[in-house]
């Protein structure tokens, strides 16, 4: 039975979709005007993960993303550069995708861009300025938080606790509450503006989620996650403006928020000089580390990167691999009776039912991977008592690709790296060598390899190279 931290309730509950089998879930997508960052990479993954095993559960899941690709952010940025606000904002959209596509995040359903959905957006706001939740001063159309009742429901704040607000907060002297955000701006000259029934404007920043998951879902729906600095102002304000227009409870049943990510015990910046784009991690890094470095980490825990972490998880990574090369050595060599079988069904079995059980309690990824290396480590007890048939090898593999088609790092197929005509021929003297029983001449031939960077490490199969 599958239980979520709900933010809205601050405790556990049993997940139970709005309709059977059906599951509409919305993630806070970017906003353009900058490569991503591993704080991205983080909520993406997690969510990537998520959707992966209600998938694998059974459920019918509908992935949406926003994309803000009209922002203050982007308008600054672009006069930096001297461009289009448009042109930025696409360049770094396809970035943001590229990034996506090497991470192996490949679950979302639709990604729905802002700019795209300014019909629903207008329509949203004449809503609220209809009932009375919205008024209209000099440089735009503001949402009155004093108006809702229920205002400060997720983050636990009160609207008096709104003023201390200081995330995109929309600052104007005519607003008559400083919390107050604003649902359509007046554009400046020369900034992007779209037609509208009081003057050329542009979506504020939380009006296009409700507008865009109004679109797709209706006015409520299963699920809403995004990263936890997005609990106040912007997912409060989302409650506040779709639960007065449909005038429906609640907006969203399970809120789900991924964790602070800091680097090395600080706040990710620029100008502290440890902001880490996912492009640079990856010139250094391959994708699986990402993507285990995250995973391993309960999603709603914080999160600090730092250089021990990353060579922890390569090294994880390293004894999966090896396991993973042994198995399939003995699904392509070994030949014997299968004499094992209820052994290996046991501890198949047995692990998949503590995967399952460690993942129905609110995806708790940390138990999960416990599970898969204790289950490594008896694997490895096994082949070394020389207990696998190929038949169990095959078993096992199934397994754990029943497993990676929710976490993704366990079986990608790594790019294979060209050993030079020199290694090759050192590494084969060298075993011709140890044949021979002429261990110094192969200890020699050794070192020669070392000195070119690579280490050789003699297993039952034969010299396996490795890159120091």
């Amino acid at each position: 039975m599958l239980k979520l931290y709900n933010t809205l309730t601050r405790k556990k509950e049993v997940f139970r979709p709005l309709k059977k089998g059906r599951i509409n879930l919305f993630v806070c997508g970017i906003t353009p005007y900058d490569f991503s960052h591993i704080g991205h990479a983080r909520t993406y993954i997690v969510f990537d993960m998520i959707v992966k095993y209600l998938r694998e559960k059974g459920f019918n899941v509908s992935y949406l993303q926003n994309i803000t690709d009209i922002d203050d952010k982007i308008i600054n940025r672009a006069k930096e550069k001297k461009a289009s606000p448009q042109r930025l904002a696409r360049d770094f959209e396809k970035e943001y995708m590229k990034d996506m596509k090497r991470l192996k995040i490949d679950s979302v359903t639709k990604y729905a861009r802002a700019t795209e959905h300014i019909k629903e957006i207008i329509r949203q706001v004449k809503r609220l300025l209809k009932k009375g939740y919205a008024y209209q001063i000099d440089d735009g159309i503001y949402y009155d938080i004093s108006k809702f009742k229920n205002y400060g429901k997720l983050s636990r704040r009160t609207v008096l606790g709104a003023e201390d607000a200081v995330s995109r907060i929309d600052e104007s002297i005519e607003k008559k509450n400083k919390g107050d955000f604003c649902l359509w701006k007046k554009s400046k000259t020369g900034e992007p503006k779209w037609k509208s029934p009081w003057f050329l404007g542009r979506p504020g920043w939380h009006i296009e989620d409700t507008a865009i998951t109004e679109k797709y879902f209706g006015p409520q729906y299963d699920i809403h996650g995004g990263a936890r600095d997005l609990i106040f102002p912007h997912h409060e304000a989302e409650i506040a403006q779709m639960e007065a227009i449909s005038e429906k409870k609640p907006l969203v049943k399970y809120w789900l928020h991924s964790g602070f990510l800091t680097v090395t015990g600080q706040k990710m910046a620029k100008s502290l000089g440890n902001f880490i784009t996912i492009r640079d991690f990856l010139k250094e890094n391959d994708s699986r580390v990402l993507r285990l470095l995250i995973i391993k980490n309960h999603y709603r825990s914080p999160l600090d990167y730092n250089d021990k972490l990353v060579l922890q998880t390569k090294r994880e990574l390293e004894r999966i691999d090896e396991f993973v090369s042994k198995l399939k050595w003995h699904t392509a060599k070994r030949k014997t009776a299968s004499k094992n079988s209820k052994i290996i069904k046991d501890l198949i079995l047995r692990s998949q039912k503590d995967f399952n059980g460690s993942m129905e309690d609110d995806f708790n990824t940390p138990k999960a991977i416990a599970v898969i290396f204790d289950f490594v480590n008896k694997g490895n007890i096994l082949i070394s008592q020389n207990k696998l048939s190929s038949t169990n090898a095959k078993n096992i593999l199934e397994f754990l690709k029943k497993i990676d088609r929710i976490f993704n790092f366990i079986l990608w197929k790594k790019p294979k790296e060209k050993i030079s005509s020199e290694l090759l021929s050192l590494t084969n003297q060298r075993q011709k060598y140890r044949e021979q029983g002429l261990w110094q001449k192969a200890d020699e031939i050794r070192e020669k390899i070392k000195k070119l960077g690579y280490w050789v490490e003699d297993t039952k199969e034969g010299p396996k190279i490795k890159k120091i």
